[in-house]
C-alpha cells in the first residue's frame, strides 16, 4: 500500500517528507456501500479499505479520546445538556474517535436510560458528521460494577474478590458489568486492574485483585472473558481493558505516580506474569502506567510499550494512555522540551490514543505537526489506527452502534443483587475466632457499632458514582449496610445502633454480643494514599473499651487494604470484609450468622507493623535470620478460618520428570472433616531447593476451590504449565531472558510435598 501511495502522490509534497499513507483530502474515496461497509467482508480487510480512504485529520482523530464534559455544559467542566457547538469542535473538527466519562462525569438525572440517551446521541452526531461515518467508541470505569450509575448494582472492589480465589464468580461479575455498561451505550470499560498489591500506603491498592501474579492474572483473565463475551441482547460488543501496564502499584514512597525502581528480574519474573493472562484472554485494550519505571515514563518507553508488551508477550490490541499522562511528560516529569515532542515520544514508544481530556485540538494539531516533520513515521499512525478501527470492527460498533434507550432502566437498576451478595460473602475472609462467630440468630440483644457499621459511602469506598467515592451532593446509591443487613438477618433480635463509644459501652452491658465495623474514609488514587496504613486511635480506642465489657466482641473490618491492627489483633473474632458494595451489609450478615460459612482466604498478607512495606510472602530468602528480617505477617497470605475443619492429603504427581514446555499434573484428596458444609481454598507452591538466581521460598503456581458437603471426601486436581517456574538468568544486569531452570523442584500443598524434575 506505502508504494501505491508514492505512485500517486503529487510530486510537489515529496519536500515535505510527508510519510503518512492514505487518501488525502484532495482525492479520497467516499464510502460507496461496499467494502468497509459489507458486514460480510472480513475484519481485515475491511480495516484496509477504511484505512486507505481516510486523511491525516481523520486518522489522528481516532487516536484521541475527550471527556464527555467537553461535549456538554459550558463545554468544560459544568454539567448540562450536550450542545451542538461543543460537539461540532470535538467530533467534527477535530474528528475525535472516543470519548469516555471520567469518575463522576454521569447525565442528570444519573440513571441508565439518561446514559443511554446521551450516548445515543452523541453516536449520531459523530456518524451524522463524519465524512465515513466512523462510531464513537465510549469508555468508563466499570471496576466494581457500572459504578458511575447512581441505580446499578456495585460488586465489591478487586481486593476482595481477590480473597474468594474464584474465577468462575468472576466471571459472572464480569458478564453482569459487561451487560450494565452495554445497555448504556458504554462499550469500552477501563478495567480489569493487573497490578499487583504490595504496599499498602498506595491509594490504589483496594483496585488491584493479589499480591501474588499468579492469583491476580487467573482472576483478571475471567473477568475479562466474562466481559467480552458475545452479548445476547442485540447490542454491541464490549472491550475490557489490562492496566496499568506496568510497575504502576509499586512506587517507591507509596505514593500514586510516584517513580517506581524495579530491576528488570523482578519486573520480568513478578510483575508482568500478572499481566499475561489478560493477553491470553484476548483482552482488547491496555492502559499504561502513569508512572515512571528506572528512571523513564512508562508512556515514552519503547522498551516497555513495543519490546516487552507487543513483541515478547503478544498483545495485539490497543494502547491507550491514562488521563493526561502525555502533557505530564513535558510538565511533570520534565522529559520532552514541549507538547509535541511529548507526543511524538509516546507514539513512537507503542502508544495508539491518548486520553487528552481537556484538549483534544492541540493533541491531534500536535500530532499532525509531528507527523508532518517527520518526528512521528505515517506508519505508525497507520499501525495505531489500524488496531484502534479493527477493535472497533470487533465489538461490531459500524452495524451496531445504538442501544435501546427504553430498555436501559429494567437491565441495569437493581440487577445481580444476589450475585452481588454472594460476592460480598465469599470475600470476607475470618482471620480469627475464638468461638464467638458464629451468632445466633434468636440472641437476645446485638449491639452494633464503629465508624463504617451505618456508613453506605465507606462501604463502597471509591469510584462509587465520583471518582472519589460518593459525593457529598449525591443521592446515597442503593445498598444494605452492615447494621440493616444484621437487622434483616435476625429480626427476632433487638438489634441496636450505637452510634458513640459512651452508647457502645452502655448497651453492651446487657448485651449477647457487640459487633464493631470500623473502616477508612473513602477516596481514589493519590488521595487515597496514607503514610499510616493503621487503625487510628480512636478505632483502638472503641475496640478496648467494648472489649473491656466482657462481652464477646467481633470487629468487623471494611477497608481497602489490611491496616495494621495493634491491640485489635486479638479481638475474639475479626472478620476481613474489605468495600463489599451495595450488598456488603447482607453478604457480612450472612457469614456472621452462619447461613453462609466463610470460605475466603488472603490474597495478600497482613502486615503487623507500618514499617513493613512493600509486603509480600515471596520475598525471597536473605542472610539475616532476625524474627522480621523474613517473611513475618500478622496473618499470612492465603490465611482463612471456616467453620468447618478439613483436611488435605499430600500431593501426588502424575509424573516425577516433565519438559520446561510441558505441564505438571497435582492431585491431592480433601475432606471437610466437619459438622458443616464448607469450601476449601486449595493453593498448590512449589519450592525449588537450588536455584543460580534466588527464589522465593514457595511460589504460587495453581489453585483451585472445592465445596464439600460435611463429612464428605473428594479428590481434586490442579494443572500448571512449568513455565510458571521461569526466572530470568543471569547476573545482577537481569540481562538474561525468562527462563526454566533444569533441576529438582518440590510441589507442595499444606504440609504435604512432592518431588519432580525438570528435564
Amino acid at each position: 500500500m506505502l508504494r501505491s501511495r508514492k505512485r500517486t502522490i503529487v510530486a510537489a509534497l515529496a519536500t515535505m517528507a510527508l510519510l503518512v499513507t492514505g487518501a488525502q483530502a484532495s482525492g479520497v474515496m467516499e464510502p460507496t456501500g461496499q467494502g468497509y461497509l459489507d458486514a460480510r467482508a472480513p475484519v481485515d480487510r475491511r480495516v484496509d479499505d477504511l484505512l486507505k480512504r481516510m486523511t491525516l485529520e481523520e486518522k489522528v482523530g481516532q487516536m484521541t479520546q475527550i471527556r464527555v464534559g467537553k461535549l456538554r455544559g459550558n463545554c468544560e467542566w459544568n454539567p448540562g445538556p450536550l450542545r451542538e457547538d461543543c460537539m461540532k469542535a470535538v467530533l467534527e473538527d477535530a474528528k475525535v474517535g472516543s470519548i469516555l466519562s471520567g469518575g463522576g462525569e454521569a447525565p442528570s438525572p444519573n440513571t441508565p436510560r439518561a446514559w443511554a440517551e446521551m450516548t445515543n446521541a452523541i453516536q449520531k452526531y459523530a456518524l451524522d458528521h463524519g465524512r465515513l461515518r466512523i462510531p464513537v467508541l465510549y469508555g468508563a470505569d466499570g471496576v466494581h460494577g457500572h459504578n458511575n450509575v447512581l441505580s446499578a448494582t456495585m460488586f465489591p472492589h478487586q481486593i476482595g474478590l481477590g480473597a474468594t480465589w474464584d474465577p468462575e464468580l468472576m466471571r459472572q461479575l464480569g458478564e453482569s458489568t459487561g451487560r450494565a455498561m452495554r445497555a448504556t451505550g458504554v462499550f469500552w470499560n477501563f478495567a480489569p486492574v493487573s497490578d499487583i498489591a504490595r504496599d499498602t500506603r498506595w491509594g490504589r491498592y483496594y483496585e488491584t485483585y493479589s499480591e501474588d501474579p499468579v492469583l491476580a492474572g487467573e482472576l483478571a483473565a475471567a473477568n475479562v472473558r466474562g466481559q467480552q463475551g458475545d452479548p445476547t441482547d442485540g447490542t454491541a460488543k464490549l472491550t475490557a481493558t489490562a492496566k496499568h501496564f506496568a510497575g504502576y502499584s509499586e512506587p517507591f514512597n507509596g505514593h500514586d505516580r510516584a517513580p517506581a525502581q524495579l530491576p528488570i528480574r523482578y519486573l520480568q519474573d513478578t510483575v508482568l506474569p500478572a499481566f499475561q493472562p489478560q493477553f491470553d484472554a484476548g483482552v482488547g485494550t491496555v492502559m499504561i502506567n502513569s508512572g515512571a519505571v528506572n528512571g523513564v515514563p512508562a508512556h515514552a518507553s519503547k522498551y516497555l510499550l513495543t519490546t516487552q508488551l507487543r513483541d515478547r508477550m503478544g498483545f495485539r490490541g490497543v494502547a491507550i494512555t491514562d488521563w493526561e499522562d502525555i502533557r505530564f511528560l513535558v510538565d511533570r516529569y520534565h522529559v520532552a522540551a514541549d507538547y509535541q515532542e511529548a507526543i511524538a515520544m509516546a507514539v513512537n514508544a507503542g502508544v495508539d490514543m491518548a486520553m487528552e481530556p481537556s484538549n483534544a485540538a492541540e493533541f491531534t494539531t500536535g500530532l499532525l505537526a509531528a507527523v508532518r516533520s517527520g518526528a512521528v513515521p505515517g506508519k505508525r499512525i497507520d499501525q495505531a489506527v489500524r488496531r484502534i478501527l479493527k477493535l472497533k470492527f470487533d465489538l461490531g460498533l459500524f452495524e451496531k452502534p445504538f442501544v435501546d434507550a427504553a430498555k436501559a432502566d429494567a437491565i441495569v437498576n437493581g440487577a445481580d443483587r444476589a450475585l452481588a451478595r454472594q460476592a460480598a460473602a465469599e470475600s470476607a475472609v475470618l482471620l480469627r475466632n475464638e468461638g464467638v462467630l458464629p451468632l445466633s440468630k434468636s440472641a437476645g440483644k446485638l449491639v452494633v457499632t464503629g465508624d463504617s457499621a451505618d456508613s453506605v459511602a465507606r462501604q463502597l469506598g471509591g469510584w462509587s458514582i465520583g471518582w472519589q467515592g460518593v459525593p457529598a451532593s449525591s443521592p446515597v446509591p442503593p445498598a444494605v449496610t452492615v447494621l440493616q443487613g444484621i437487622k434483616a438477618a435476625a429480626p427476632a433480635t433487638n438489634v441496636v445502633s450505637a452510634p458513640t463509644q459512651a452508647d457502645a459501652v452502655a448497651q453492651a452491658a446487657d448485651a449477647d454480643a457487640v459487633v464493631v465495623v470500623l473502616g477508612e474514609d473513602q477516596g481514589a488514587e493519590g488521595e487515597a494514599d496514607t503514610e499510616e496504613p493503621a487503625l487510628t486511635a480512636e478505632q483502638q480506642g472503641l475496640v478496648a473499651a467494648v472489649r473491656a465489657t466482657g462481652k464477646p466482641v467481633v470487629v468487623v473490618l471494611l477497608t481497602g487494604r489490611p491496616m495494621v491492627l495493634g491491640a485489635v489483633a486479638d479481638a475474639p473474632a475479626l472478620l476481613a470484609g474489605w468495600l463489599p458494595g451495595s450488598e456488603g451489609g447482607s453478604g457480612i450478615a450472612d457469614v456472621l450468622f452462619g447461613t453462609v460459612n466463610p470460605s475466603g482466604r488472603l490474597p495478600v498478607s497482613w502486615p503487623k507493623t507500618v514499617g513493613d512495606q512493600p509486603f509480600s510472602y515471596d520475598q525471597p530468602r536473605g542472610a539475616n535470620t532476625a524474627p522480621s528480617s523474613a517473611y513475618d505477617p500478622a496473618f499470612a497470605f492465603g490465611h482463612g478460618l471456616s467453620y468447618t475443619t478439613f483436611t488435605t492429603s499430600a500431593p501426588k504427581l502424575a509424573s516425577a520428570e516433565v519438559r520446561r514446555d510441558g505441564q505438571v499434573e497435582v492431585s491431592v484428596t480433601v475432606a471437610n472433616t466437619g459438622g458443616r458444609d464448607g469450601t476449601l481454598v486449595v493453593p498448590v507452591y512449589v519450592h525449588q531447593p537450588v536455584s543460580k538466581v534466588l527464589t522465593p521460598q514457595q511460589r504460587l503456581v495453581g489453585f483451585t476451590r472445592v465445596a464439600l458437603k460435611a463429612g464428605e471426601q473428594r479428590a481434586v486436581e490442579v494443572v500448571f504449565d512449568v513455565k510458571r517456574l521461569a526466572v530470568t538468568a543471569g547476573d545482577m544486569d537481569g540481562s538474561g531472558k525468562p527462563e526454566v531452570a533444569r533441576g529438582d523442584y518440590e510441589v507442595v500443598v499444606g504440609d504435604g510435598r512432592a518431588r519432580f524434575t525438570v528435564r
